[in-house]
């Protein structure tokens, strides 16, 4: 039983499709993250400004959702692979033309602000068309095993980005972090040209408005979705915002350590995603799936407070490292959910609304950060955020036609 259950969960790599998409996005995945840390120590080491990260990353969230809800129209329309590949090669030119930037020491803030909000924009396109090619590339049994897969190659590269971005970064400087991740794009793109997904025959359309609206009523049908978009929206702007712009200062102000230390965060976090995905993918629990995946979430922010609150580095890390294994199963039953019980015709959309609505106030919730960065200690502000989140989480939960879906 356990070898029949070890070999569904990497029943996807069955597919020669599914495997040039895992190791495109694998790659790809990797270079986000490095670039990831290394903009944020960039910014913050640049600016001296404790809430400069912050505008930084509100300002591409908003660029991607400017983007992101005609991005799901046109990957219900048109091949979903020729429009990951255009955005792939836009988003490799806007970081080569950074690096180049960093490289000449022309690199002002100014700039950064405007290339992160065009990488936004493509990054908008993106996201509905890579959620909604899965169903394409796998067949429907092993939906669970992809969306797993996929996670594990989105937390592999995260173990192994900000560790390569914290070496390279230190050994060689921002430019060579930055020309990593421009490669990283056109390595995907590569691969993916030699894809060959299922076509998908979209249903008749109404023009892209009429379109969206459809998604709208879809999602607003289904309480699970609306629900748990709903909740997602307020906890990544009580939560999560606080902790990606203020991390890089609680490491240094709190623990009173560098970027290796931010970087192991980041990492240990990965290593329990990882850890969480392949959990999933085993068990492939078929019951209850709604409340196993909120609950899970719930547990991930509870850990986030206790990373926050933590006197000694030791156990923040440890948090980190358990915080990441409950967002790695809570991703896992979200997204093959998603993928097995919206319709295939509607899924980018769906996707595409998910986003943004999980998004939609993260710009505010960066900014707030910025603001009160000022006024209290960033563990004080990640604490606050992280209880919040633990108990927003479990909302959808009092609704029995959440409870009950499989």
């Amino acid at each position: 039983m356990a070898t029949a259950s070890r070999s569904h969960a990497l029943s996807a790599f069955r597919s020669r499709d599914f495997r040039l998409l895992w190791g495109g996005q694998t790659v790809s995945f990797a270079g986000d993250t490095a670039f990831l840390v290394a903009i944020g120590w960039y910014v913050t080491t640049l600016t001296g400004s404790p809430g400069s990260l912050g505008l930084v990353l509100a300002l591409q969230s908003a660029a991607l959702l400017t983007t992101l809800l005609i991005g799901g129209v046109i990957a219900d329309r048109y091949p979903r692979r020729l429009l990951m590949i255009g955005s792939d090669l836009a988003r490799a030119g806007l970081v080569g033309v950074l690096a180049a930037l960093d490289a000449t020491g022309r690199l002002s803030f100014p700039a950064i602000l405007v290339l992160v909000a065009l990488i936004g924009l493509a990054d908008g396109f993106f996201q509905p068309a890579f959620g909604g090619i899965v169903p394409l590339v796998v067949e429907q049994p092993f939906l669970s095993s992809a969306n797993s897969m996929l996670n594990v190659a989105r937390q592999t590269a995260a173990i192994a980005g900000p560790a390569l971005a914290a070496v390279v970064y230190g050994a060689a400087g921002s430019t060579t972090v930055f020309a990593l991740d421009a490669g990283s794009f056109l390595f995907s793109a590569a691969l993916l040209w030699r894809a060959r997904p299922r076509r998908l025959e979209p249903e008749p359309t109404e023009g892209p408005w009429r379109d969206l609206a459809a998604g709208f009523r879809y999602v607003a049908g289904v309480p699970w979705l609306w629900s748990g978009i709903a909740v997602t929206t307020l906890i990544l702007m009580v939560a999560m915002a606080p902790y990606q712009s203020l991390l890089p200062r609680l490491v240094r102000e709190h623990f009173h350590l560098g970027i290796g230390a931010y970087g192991l965060i980041f990492s240990l976090q990965a290593v329990g995603m990882v850890a969480g995905s392949f959990a999933f993918a085993h068990v492939n629990p078929r019951r209850r799936r709604a409340v196993l995946c909120f609950t899970a979430f719930s547990i991930n922010d509870a850990f986030m407070l206790l990373l926050a609150v933590s006197p000694w580095f030791p156990l923040a890390a440890a948090a980190s490292l358990a915080r990441g294994f409950f967002i790695g199963t809570g991703i896992g039953l979200w997204m093959t959910m998603v993928t097995e019980l919206v319709p295939e015709g509607y899924l980018s959309r769906v996707i595409s609304l998910d986003f943004f609505g999980s998004f939609g106030l993260t710009p505010v919730g960066y900014l707030v950060a910025a603001g009160l960065a000022g006024l209290f200690a960033p563990q004080a502000i990640i604490a606050a955020g992280a209880t919040l989140g633990a108990l927003l989480w479990l909302l959808p939960l009092v609704s029995a036609r959440v409870r009950s879906v499989d």
